[in-house]
């Protein structure tokens, strides 16, 4: 039997892709979930058969995300917010004009620091309760083609583990923080950038399903972890790799090339992961 879930879920960047996975998963898995999107059209449609919560959410509205958090908490309590909500951009940083950085680093960081500190404004009072920011792999290490990504998903882990730190300091005991770190995920984030040799990165390893991904969200938002890497082999790999910065400098173009093969091999494929 499935224990109850203590609270109300919400899901940030929810319409579509990983973020609609992990609504469909933690509704199975009992959590009563709000989903929450930019796009309020496209998110009320996918709310439907999950029980029809949505609400239209720009993380970078501070303001916002408060008020989404007082919402959950006010039906159901708020046990989970989920920070999903994400965009990539690729190739090198000098090509991007400064409103795509300022952009990137937004949503990426500044958008779920905004949806943490909301949650823990209902979650330090009440007692309890879990922020699991899904970060990436690009979060552990450097990904070239993906810098400006990698760099704000960076400053999430680094957010996320010295908030978890702050909390115990304060004497949360019942407030977790964590982090999940997937490889390279089939979802719209990726189907146009079979093409683009920028994005090689994000083929370099295993091309995971959405599903996959949200069923180990749901299982970590059950039990709390400070970082959660998908498929672990990878997490140690790429951990490796950031600890010895000159050796992945050099490896680089072998490490490239693998990403373009893994490119070409989803593009034949033409299928979602399993």
């Amino acid at each position: 039997m499935t224990k109850p879930a203590p609270g109300a879920a919400v899901v940030t960047g929810a319409a579509g892709g990983l973020g609609r996975a992990v609504a469909a998963a933690l509704h199975a898995d009992g959590w009563p979930v709000l989903l929450t999107d930019v796009d309020a059209e496209a998110v009320a449609t996918a709310a439907g058969p999950f029980g029809g919560w949505s609400r239209p959410l720009d993380v970078r509205d501070e303001a916002a995300c408060a008020a989404v958090a007082a919402e959950a908490a006010g039906r159901h309590g708020l046990g989970l917010w989920v920070n999903n909500a994400g965009i990539l951009v690729t190739g090198p940083a000098w090509e991007h004009d400064a409103a795509t950085r300022r952009r990137v680093i937004e949503v990426n960081a500044l958008g779920a620091m905004n949806g943490t500190l909301a949650a823990l404004a209902v979650m330090r009072p009440q007692g309890h309760g879990h922020v699991l920011n899904v970060v990436s792999l690009a979060g552990l290490v450097a990904a070239p083609g993906e810098t400006v990504y990698a760099a704000s998903k960076h400053a999430l882990v680094a957010f996320s583990i010295g908030i978890q730190a702050d909390l115990r300091l304060a004497g949360h005991r019942d407030v977790h923080v964590s982090c999940l770190c997937p490889d390279g995920i089939w979802t719209p984030m990726l189907h146009d950038k079979l093409d683009e040799p920028a994005a090689a990165a994000s083929f370099t390893g295993t091309l995971l399903s959405p599903e996959r991904v949200a069923r180990r969200a749901a299982r970590l938002a059950r039990r709390p972890r400070a970082v959660v890497s998908v498929p672990r082999w990878r997490g140690a790999q790429v951990r490796l790799f950031d600890a010895l910065p000159g050796a992945a400098l050099r490896l680089t173009p072998l490490i490239l090339a693998a990403g373009r093969a893994g490119q070409r091999r989803q593009r034949r494929r033409g299928r979602d992961p399993r």
